[in-house]
């Protein structure tokens, strides 16, 4: 054969093998690919245009004007605290916040020392485990998490694995290569499978319904107490299910440990929430901070991102730096500050009202300095700017204010069975009762 020959048998492989490697690929499938089969994806999925609509509504200096009726303009949720949020069109709105939010958080196990010269042998071998966040971790943004839920017309064709096809499971992926030939591997199936960019990854399984006394003995899950700021809660350890490359990848030095929430043991809320009195049944969350909701106003973010100190590692100030579930458009800047209640409206007529107590402002640490795209923490800002310009709370001096943490009321609180309602983007906001804030710390 000569070379033409050869050339044309070459050219004829390659045209009738690639359409078929491109529909095809020849690596195992994904976990989100497997789950596709019988679970959808929550979260809308537009990140791209995610990004381009930030960088408008956080430019200029016209933060103080409305840019008309308010209204919600995104819901977020975050499954596994201080990790990549979803974006979701519509969500129910529960006592301890929206479903499926900071359901699970990292900790790391702290040592207590430096401990006293005089501390005994059992003090100073304890141990105990502290969540942790971007704060420390600032890695943690890069964890992308996929929330993926049965889907009845996919589920009705598995009718013999019906029972497991009812939970729904978290996916957690972070970005890494193994050595040798392995991670070669896993570069090439990366490259078939998101194109170009396509980096390879870890993938962590985790189910979302609560695991019950037989399940968790099997697995080998253990309640651990856990503390999140000045709380101390027992939840359900399934650091089990984590492999050692997350840590080095996180740079945690400890071990490391990954809790679910207990639905029993949720933490009850006080200092600026409504008493259980007012409310109707004690407030309680979960792995947030402190309040069930934090919701953030967009004209709020443009006036505080006119006064930063913008360089090439923040040309413009995302609102997902500060972590919000509701995001609001319309109203003028910081007038969210005296906010005491707050009613979401159902525009349509086809659902309900969701009323909701504006408890107390969102005191910043320095958590909003880390980029949501790539992890990278910024030394100076927002934090200094928000401490120069947002110290408006008596209760936090020499701290920064932004956004407002809310508490879910209902209409229902007797029975049990109307303590939920429903969120979703494009509800107009109403502003029921104003008054003044003061800031009650942990």
């Amino acid at each position: 054969m000569d070379v033409s020959s050869v050339l044309l048998v070459f050219f004829t492989i390659c045209v009738f093998f690639l359409p078929v490697l491109a529909l095809l690929p020849p690596i195992p499938p994904s976990l989100g690919e497997a789950l596709q089969s019988t679970h959808i994806k929550v979260g809308i999925e537009r990140p791209r245009r995610l990004r381009k609509r930030i960088q408008t509504v956080t430019s200029g200096t016209s933060g103080a004007v409305s840019s008309g009726p308010a209204k919600i303009s995104s819901l977020w949720i975050y499954p596994v605290k201080s990790c990549k949020g979803i974006e979701v069109a519509r969500s129910k709105v529960l006592p301890a916040g929206l479903e499926f939010d900071r359901l699970f958080t990292f900790a790391q196990l702290r040592s207590p020392f430096p401990v006293g010269l005089v501390a005994s042998e059992e003090e100073k071998s304890q141990h105990k485990w502290e969540f942790i966040t971007q704060r420390q971790f600032p890695l943690l943004a890069t964890v992308q998490v996929d929330l993926y839920v049965p889907d009845a017309t996919k589920a009705s064709s598995f009718s013999s694995t019906a029972e497991r096809l009812g939970d729904p499971y978290v996916i957690l992926r972070f970005p890494w290569r193994d050595a040798g030939w392995r991670g070669s591997l896993s570069w090439v199936a990366s490259k078939i499978r998101h194109g170009i960019h396509g980096q390879p990854e870890k993938e962590i399984l985790l189910p979302v319904t609560f695991p019950s006394a037989e399940e968790i003995k099997q697995q080998g899950y253990t309640f651990e107490p856990v503390r999140i700021w000045k709380d101390t809660v027992r939840a359900l350890n399934m650091e089990k299910e984590l492999p050692p490359e997350l840590r080095l990848y996180l740079g945690v030095s400890n071990r490391l440990g990954l809790f679910r929430v207990d639905p029993g043991a949720l933490r009850e809320v006080y200092r600026c929430a409504p008493s259980a009195a007012d409310a109707g049944y004690q407030p309680v969350t979960g792995f947030q901070d402190a309040y069930p909701l934090h919701m953030l106003n967009l004209a709020s973010v443009r006036d505080l991102d006119s006064k930063i100190a913008k360089d090439k590692k923040i040309p413009s100030l995302d609102p997902r730096r500060f972590r919000p579930n509701i995001i609001i458009d319309g109203p003028s800047a910081y007038d969210e500050d005296t906010w005491k209640k707050v009613r979401f409206r159902d525009s349509s007529g086809k659902g309900q009202d969701m009323t909701m107590h504006v408890s107390c402002r969102t005191v910043r640490c320095k958590m909003p300095n880390v980029d949501q795209d790539d992890g990278f923490r910024h030394p100076v800002e927002p934090d200094k700017s928000l401490r120069k310009y947002r110290e408006v709370d008596e209760g936090a001096p020499h701290l920064g204010c932004l956004g407002m943490q809310l508490t879910p009321l209902f209409e229902d609180t007797k029975t049990g069975h109307g303590m939920e309602g429903w969120l979703e983007a494009g509800m107009a906001v109403e502003v029921v009762e104003r008054g003044t804030h003061r800031y009650i710390r942990q």
